[in-house]
């Protein structure tokens, strides 16, 4: 009982303290200006960081929700939030891949997709599978990890379990995406974006340098990210231009 508790209290404490966290700040600005341009119903979001769709369901008081969350360690802490939220009436939750989602084709007016398609192996498949779910009309709002030249990553840490390790002992983490990786495996099946912002570190090395302070340091200030996010990232012109890591945030309307 007294490490569920202070489990509970840990977690409120990092949700006022610590509620976002790097590129975040830049996303969210993103998606939180477009969700707030048009009306919307049913509302699907594929595994984003759960402040984004619980913020805007509680403003938005006629929407219905869909969460998929596949993480079961999550999906608890997930389920609760909704709960303690007094969502549970138009909120529901899924432990599936998109893959596997029980719903019809063409049942949304919009879905969100916060920085989780490039950790999906297959995500040719995962993204016809969204855009599939979506209404005529209805918005897309997708980010990704970006770089000038495209590579994948693994990582000796099965993070979220749901994907098997290679026989090294390696799991595929995610895929970052150039232009040309953009076009191939985005453009091309669901077309352009009618709106796009590039986002990244002004010298490359300093997101993995901020990474690696997270996971040593006992009590890294978090408090201070929105001011180092200001101080050492900006908006680029284009993929191509950036000296590191960065994010696109896009927004794509269903004709």
């Amino acid at each position: 009982m007294k490490s569920r508790t202070f489990s509970s209290l840990r977690h409120v404490y990092n949700l006022l303290f610590f509620p976002m966290e790097t590129t975040r700040y830049f996303e969210f600005d993103f998606v939180w200006e477009s969700l707030n341009q048009s009306p919307v119903n049913c509302y699907l979001d594929v595994s984003s960081p759960r402040i984004l769709p619980l913020l805007f369901l509680h403003k938005n008081s006629e929407v219905k929700a869909e969460l998929i969350n596949p993480d079961i360690k999550d999906f608890a802490i997930t389920a609760g939030l909704i709960d303690a939220c007094n969502l549970s009436d138009r909120c529901s939750l899924h432990d599936c891949l998109i893959n596997n989602v029980p719903f019809e084709n063409a049942s949304f007016d919009l879905i969100t997709c916060i920085s989780v398609l490039e950790h999906i192996p297959d995500n040719d498949t995962a993204l016809i599978k969204i855009w599939g779910l979506l209404k005529p009309g209805g918005k897309l709002l997708l980010t990704l990890p970006c770089l000038a030249e495209a590579t994948e990553q693994y990582i000796s840490k099965n993070k979220y379990g749901v994907l098997l390790p290679g026989a090294d002992g390696y799991t595929f983490w995610q895929l970052y995406y150039d232009q040309n990786l953009l076009e191939q495996k985005i453009f091309n099946i669901i077309g352009e974006p009618v709106h796009k912002k590039v986002y990244g570190e002004k010298h490359a090395g300093s997101f993995a340098e901020n990474s690696q302070q997270k996971r040593l340091r006992g009590a890294y200030p978090f408090w201070r990210e929105p001011f180092m996010m200001g101080e050492e990232y900006t908006y680029f012109s284009s993929i191509k231009d950036l000296p590191g890591e960065g994010v696109i945030a896009m927004e794509f309307i269903k004709q």
